[in-house]
């Protein structure tokens, strides 16, 4: 039947007739565009570009006290809203006004609900996040929350859920983010604080959340940590170590590991116990949450050498993360651990954690890093070995012929697409493994003065340097 009608040329008089001031009329062209467009991502396109959109904004605006029109307009926008091509056209309109004001004046649930399903794929829209803000729909949330917040119905805690992800989702556009933060001050961001100690999980999941996302520039992330966040943050985490919701021990820690990243913010957060918090977490089976972990020690330690060390000589810490490198199922967790485990050597410098990670069985995990396919891993990989051998070059020197160190750096040598970085750290490595007998015969036999000599002519200077040095040091010892 659909293909008949659409053979027959009929869109086109129907997308006409939306012109008509005649109620009914509009009723069921809608209807029927409707019924010949559901569920054909082709024919919705074909609508959207004949203009649709604008036109049905328009009805929308002048026939806002018809309920059957304003359903009927709501189910189309619906369904365009899904398709990509839709979001430009409607960010033109002033449809973000229209859902607004349609939403203040709904007392029933599935109104709301209707309008929540036009909403939430129009609000993944960057323009249309800002319009929606400006418009007002925060207000309109954060009023949803209060009045379901107690409520036991099935349709309240629907409903809660559903204005508070939209909530986040909004936050998610820098400007519209920004716009609610106003400063630290804002009456909304104060209200999503709140969210965080409260005994809803939902609550807490998008208060958590809404920090992360207010977490996304330095001076936002300086002023939460200077106004007591980080506390709130580890009062909820404590409430989820025993049996806690995964989704919120998740958020929580997104949020921490982003207000880490300032500079500034690194040793407030460890004077305020957030690494003691974190390592609670230890023993989650839940890649996640063990993700969200590595990465924000990975983050706290950056610069800060005495929490590395103290960090660095935790062997159970040690211990995990080195269990963790070989979680092939899980690239993220397997990769933040490497991260996490050459972090600690670079940052604390320290021969107490060099040996903590030899005794570990951490060796052969970053020499396997130093082959990734990711420059700054193979480079953290490569200083870190640096480290191991330039502190502890006679208790690392099994783990480094077991794990083939020697062959690996005459391929990072010999390989044109390394780095010039790649290309000097694994020569400080050569020249630091000179002092190992075992090590100093691999070097040998596998010439590498072939190699390091055409790396005199090296464009970068300081690899062509570096090049000269470490040939001398090779041919004085060979």
């Amino acid at each position: 039947m659909r293909s008949s009608c659409v053979d027959a040329g009929l869109i086109p008089p129907l997308v006409q007739l939306l012109n008509s001031t005649d109620q009914e009329v509009l009723l069921q062209t809608g209807r029927a565009l409707g019924n010949i467009c559901y569920d054909s991502h082709s024919l919705q396109a074909q609508l959207i570009n004949m203009g649709v959109i604008p036109t049905l904004v328009k009805l929308l605006g002048i026939h806002s006290h018809n309920a059957s029109l304003t359903e009927m307009c709501l189910i189309a926008f619906g369904n365009l809203a899904e398709l990509e091509s839709s979001k430009e056209q409607f960010a033109a309109t002033n449809i973000a006004e229209e859902l607004v004001r349609l939403f203040q004046k709904q007392a029933e649930h599935d109104k709301k609900e209707m309008i929540f399903e036009v909403l939430a794929p129009l609000a993944e829209n960057d323009a249309i996040k800002l319009q929606l803000v400006e418009a007002g729909l925060v207000e309109c949330l954060l009023d949803v929350v209060a009045q379901t917040i107690d409520g036991e119905r099935e349709e309240d805690v629907a409903q809660l859920k559903t204005a508070s992800d939209l909530m986040v989702l909004l936050l998610l556009g820098d400007e519209s983010m920004q716009k609610l933060f106003e400063g630290g001050k804002g009456s909304v961001f104060q209200r999503v604080l709140s969210w965080i100690p409260s005994n809803n999980h939902q609550l807490q999941l998008a208060g958590a959340l809404a920090i992360a996302n207010f977490a996304r520039n330095d001076g936002n992330c300086i002023h939460m940590v200077d106004t007591g966040i980080v506390q709130k943050l580890l009062d909820l985490l404590d409430r989820h170590v025993e049996e806690g919701n995964v989704t919120v021990q998740h958020a929580a820690l997104s949020a921490l590991r982003n207000l880490a990243i300032p500079v500034v913010n690194k040793s407030k957060m460890l004077s305020a116990g957030v690494a003691d918090v974190v390592l609670k977490f230890l023993q989650s089976e839940m890649p996640p949450v063990q993700f969200k972990l590595l990465g924000t020690l990975r983050m706290l330690i950056d610069t800060q050498a005495e929490a590395a060390d103290q960090l660095g000589t935790n062997g159970k810490l040690v211990e995990r993360l080195v269990e963790w490198c070989e979680a092939k199922d899980h690239a993220g967790v397997m990769g933040e651990s490497n991260r996490l485990l050459s972090a600690l050597i670079r940052h604390s410098k320290s021969k107490e954690v060099v040996r903590t990670v030899i005794q570990g069985g951490g060796v052969k995990h970053l020499v396997t890093m130093a082959t990734s396919e990711h420059m700054i891993m193979q480079n953290e990989a490569l200083v870190a070995l640096g480290l191991i051998a330039a502190l502890d070059l006679v208790a690392a020197e099994k783990d480094f012929v077991g794990a083939n160190l020697v062959s690996v750096l005459h391929k990072l040598l010999s390989d044109e697409r390394s780095a010039p970085e790649i290309k000097y750290n694994s020569m400080i490595l050569i020249c630091a493994l000179m002092g190992s007998e075992p090590l100093h015969k691999e070097v040998q036999s596998l010439a590498f003065i072939d190699v390091v000599s055409k790396l005199r002519a090296h464009e970068n200077k300081t690899v062509s340097h570096q090049a000269s040095l470490t040939e001398q040091r090779l041919t004085a010892q060979s």
